[in-house]
């Protein structure tokens, strides 16, 4: 077993979950209703000609939407990745791919990046679906869309990543409630951050950024929503002291760089605990 073999098979077992095919019917089915809500929700606000309720309806709903996709985009990293290593241990499947000239580190990082393509894909095709929609029925202007993608996808990369090294430690049950855990105190920590610098508590800011630091899921979709914000909108939220699920300023480029380092240290940590875990 050569080359991308890995690859091409995991991409057809995440394919194939049944529970991924219907995480992808409940996906259209949020679309659909996101262009019937905000088509909806959208006309009424503009029928009132208030300018600026038209342009919080507009960037509010879009931003919520998009946050609901980084929530079903890490999801579907977790769900992917918590069991990546730990069921093939368990199901005995491994004992006969790794029988075949393939390293362990090798089989991993190509399981990885097989999840890495799905996530991907995903996450770039909802996020665009709700940015084509928001400016089809508002003429929504997002300040840069494909950074504010990019950084989603960054964010899915980390929470894969994160799975993965849990996979190579753990059972996929005590994986599942570590990993899921962390993505929810990453969240805890943002809305704290928020909290903190809203009321000037330097302490809850800093709790915050601590947090942000071991699991950088949540800070990376606040970078993301930044750019998701049209200009209108981020004027218009900046004078009401912002909303608590979104930035008003980009991300720094030490986020970026501390994500993309994360990433490659856990897939690291992974490749070395995989290498000397007994089968």
């Amino acid at each position: 077993m050569t080359g991308l073999t890995v690859v091409r098979l995991s991409l057809k077992e995440a394919v194939r979950r049944r529970l991924l095919l219907a995480g992808i019917v409940l996906s259209v089915a949020f679309v659909v209703l996101f262009w019937l809500g905000f088509s909806s929700l959208y006309g009424r606000a503009a029928g009132q000609q208030d300018r600026l309720m038209v342009v919080f309806a507009g960037g509010i709903m879009t931003v919520l939407g998009l946050y609901v996709v980084q929530f079903l985009g890490g999801f579907a990293s977790l769900f992917l990745s918590v069991g990546a290593v730990s069921s093939e241990i368990d199901s005995g499947t491994l004992h006969a791919v790794l029988a075949r000239p393939l390293s362990r580190a090798s089989w991993l990082l190509q399981r990885w990046l097989a999840f890495a393509v799905t996530v991907a894909i995903y996450t770039v095709v909802m996020g665009g679906a709700l940015l084509l929609i928001a400016r089809g029925v508002a003429g929504y202007q997002a300040v840069d869309p494909l950074r504010a993608l990019g950084l989603l996808v960054l964010e899915v990369l980390v929470l894969l990543s994160l799975g993965l090294l849990g996979s190579t430690l753990w059972s996929t049950l005590a994986n599942g409630a570590v990993v899921f855990s962390l993505f929810g105190l990453a969240w805890l920590a943002g809305i704290i951050e928020f909290a903190g610098d809203t009321v000037g508590n330097t302490a809850m800011r800093n709790m915050g950024i601590a947090v942000s630091l071991l699991v950088p899921s949540d800070a990376l979709w606040r970078g993301a929503s930044y750019y998701l914000q049209s200009p209108a909108f981020l004027s218009a939220s900046a004078g009401s002291g912002g909303i608590p699920f979104a930035a008003s300023a980009p991300p720094s480029p030490a986020l970026i760089a501390w994500s993309l380092g994360y990433v490659a240290v856990l897939l690291s940590l992974a490749a070395a605990r995989f290498t000397r875990r007994d089968l």
